[in-house]
């Protein structure tokens, strides 16, 4: 990866939610957008807060799609990615914004 760009893998979907509620609501149903999490596979030099194997917080839609072996991956810059999921201990909490 080059300069400021993130390569992610897409978390597979869980299929049918529930709501707070309790209402199943099925695979197949239109919902508004909606923010994805994903593994990241490659960072580029730049990039500062994110490193490989984290969990990202990001809207796909507004990404780039490569195939690369078969599999379909993101390609989308540092700045797009809203949140951070990851082990590591220097922050505190383990996820942070």
């Amino acid at each position: 990866m080059l300069h400021d760009r993130v390569l992610v893998r897409l978390s597979a979907e869980e299929g049918e939610r529930r709501s707070s509620g309790g209402i199943v609501i099925p695979a197949t149903a239109q919902v508004a957008r909606r923010l994805a999490w994903g593994d990241v596979l490659g960072v580029g030099s730049n990039v500062r807060n994110v490193k490989i194997a984290d969990r990202v917080l990001f809207n796909p839609d507004d990404q780039l799609e490569v195939e690369v072996q078969g599999e379909a991956l993101l390609v989308m810059r540092e700045r797009d990615i809203h949140a951070v999921a990851t082990e590591r201990t220097e922050h505190g909490t383990g996820l942070y914004l």
